[in-house]
Order: C-alpha cells, then structure tokens, then sequence
C-alpha cells in the first residue's frame, strides 16, 4: 500500500510532543511492512481510515485509488471529533 501526507498532517505533526515524533515514525514504517499489525489497529472508520500511533494518538487518512492520503495527526479527542 502506498502513502503520501497533505501540508496540513505535516503542521500538526509539527505540532506533536517531541517522544510522539518517534513513536509516529515507528508505526509509519510498522504500517509499510504490514498494515494488518494489530498493534496499529488500522481500520476504515466511516470514509476515513484509522492507524493507532499511542494509546491516545491517531492519524487519519482518506483512500485515494491504491494510496492513503494522511490528513490527520493528533490526540483522540480530536480525532473523535473528526469521525463525528
């Protein structure tokens, strides 16, 4: 599966505790090798797609014909408030 990030998951990113960066770049490459981990509970929610980055992170992402297109990256609370 292929992946590319808007400007806008770039800035929240950014925007993340500096531990999380690390974390986020961990199960970024755990996502590659295989998206059915159960570590990153990666799930269609709605018309989103779901990855887990920590108990209390997520990254959020839209499928575009083979490829995930990320668009969010931040704390649960957001991201419940996004899927509503």
């Amino acid at each position: 599966m292929k992946s590319r990030a808007v400007s806008s998951f770039w800035k929240q990113y950014r925007s993340l505790p500096p531990d999380l960066h690390a974390r986020a770049a961990k199960q970024y490459r755990l996502w590659l090798a295989n998206p059915d981990h159960p570590s990153l509970r990666f799930k269609k929610v709605g018309r989103y797609w779901s990855a887990r980055i920590s108990d209390n992170y997520r990254a959020v992402g839209v499928m575009d014909g083979d490829t995930v297109v990320w668009f969010f990256i931040g704390p649960h609370t957001e991201y419940e408030k996004l899927l509503r």
